[in-house]
């Protein structure tokens, strides 16, 4: 489909939804199975595009992953830390997280190995990384010197001892040489240097690992020492994604309905589950059991907040923003500018397009509500764009979501489960 128009719902929306699983807890699962020495089985796994070319990665080098689809298993064959091939070409199209993780684990083999991407992950940082591989003794390099991929690392193993990082573009790096760690040549020692963004994924990438039996210290803050020792392959369940369950928290505050997402818990390894207390900022009421979290609609209210621990839910919020009282800033996440587009213009362009008031700023943005117009949104190959401003169309008819398909990348059958919640068949 090249674009897909919404249908508006007549009232509240009422259902309960389970989100297929975690895409960042099945490709943190998937590096650490690969390393661990056994077989390990993840349960719930996510398949969509990005877990594809990190599956496939992880056959190029030698590590056999079996993906039963119907089931929602993979099986991975660890390596024992040992990467079987000495060389690998590494597609990893516009997949942050499989472009970091991988080439964090490739500098713990024995050979020359090029990650590259397509066009638009060509543009994306990748720098603090390869300089951090490159201090603590790999040979790796950005081909087209331009602190992005194509990136080639050739290696003899990744040493033991001290690696200073950056953090303030992306916690992916921390976390990519923190999964890596445990398959050094001796004890490591990783340590951020100035600000580090989104720790929650840090705390989620050091459970994932503690999980498969790894041995981590966190001395003081940002500073973590991990034992050299080999990961032990498990029986792994990955969570429903909570990224993906932000749009259907917010179909409950858009249309004030009330929306249960099974299996998901505010104790989740997942930050993004704290997106509801940004709803509940909002006026939105929340509720927790044992069958999931709910989120029952109410009049909402304009807030200030800084998103910088949630960032990947920025543009849900920016997409109820438009149905509350009053208007609503969100701060300090400059980080979206390097995602798969730059999210903080293109949240504003759209929702200029929709015809709101809003004001960009170098590290959000400030949302005015007002009345909407038809408009097609333009998703630049973002699948939270598409994602998001499908929320929009629910209120406001004439809402059409150019290239729908771009969610395939985490979430294929978004658009089949919303309209399956709402009752429109769109």
């Amino acid at each position: 489909m090249s674009s897909l128009e919404i249908q508006p719902v007549s009232g509240p929306v009422l259902g309960t939804i389970r989100p297929p699983g975690s895409k960042s807890l099945t490709n943190r699962s998937l590096i650490i199975a690969a390393l661990a020495e056994g077989e390990s089985r993840l349960t719930g796994v996510l398949a969509s595009r990005d877990t594809e070319v990190m599956v496939d990665s992880l056959c190029r080098l030698g590590i056999p992953v079996r993906h039963d689809q119907d089931a929602k298993v993979m099986t991975i064959t660890g390596c024992g830390g040992r990467i079987p091939q000495a060389s690998a070409e590494l597609w990893c199209e516009n997949s942050g997280t499989s472009i970091r993780f991988l080439t964090a684990l490739c500098a713990t083999g024995h050979g020359e190995f090029r990650l590259d991407g397509n066009d638009r992950m060509r543009e994306r940082p990748i720098g603090p990384l390869i300089d951090a591989l490159a201090a603590a003794g790999v040979i790796a390099r950005c081909d087209l010197g331009n602190n992005c991929p194509p990136v080639t690392v050739q290696t003899t193993g990744l040493p033991a001892g001290e690696i200073h990082v950056g953090g303030h573009l992306s916690s992916q790096y921390l976390s990519a040489l923190l999964m890596a760690a445990p398959a050094a040549q001796g004890d490591v020692t990783v340590c951020v240097t100035g600000e580090l963004v989104s720790r929650p994924y840090i705390d989620m990438t050091l459970a994932n690992m503690q999980a498969f039996g790894a041995v981590i210290e966190e001395p003081e803050p940002n500073r973590f020492r991990i034992k050299a020792q080999p990961y032990q392959a498990r029986e792994y369940a990955i969570e429903p994604d909570a990224s993906a369950a932000s749009y259907f928290f917010a179909l409950a505050a858009v249309t004030g309905g009330e929306i249960t997402v099974s299996d998901l818990s505010r104790n989740a390894l997942q930050g993004d589950v704290h997106f509801v207390d940004a709803l509940e900022q909002m006026g939105c009421a929340v509720r927790e059991s044992d069958a999931g979290i709910t989120v029952v609609g109410g009049p909402l209210r304009g807030i200030d907040i800084d998103m910088n621990a949630i960032s990947d839910t920025a543009q849900t919020l920016a997409c109820v923003a438009p149905f509350a009282t009053g208007p609503t800033t969100i701060r300090n996440v400059a980080h979206n500018r390097i995602k798969e587009t730059d999210r903080i213009t293109a949240v504003v362009t759209e929702l200029q397009r929709v015809g709101l008031q809003v004001e960009e700023h170098d590290d959000g943005m400030t949302i005015h509500p007002g009345p909407l117009r038809p408009a097609t949104i333009h998703t630049y190959d973002d699948h939270r764009m598409a994602m998001s401003f499908a929320l929009l169309g629910l209120r406001q008819a004439g809402i059409v979501i150019a290239d729908p398909e771009c969610t395939s990348k985490t979430y294929p059958e978004y658009f089949a489960d919303l309209a399956q919640l709402c009752g429109t068949g769109s």
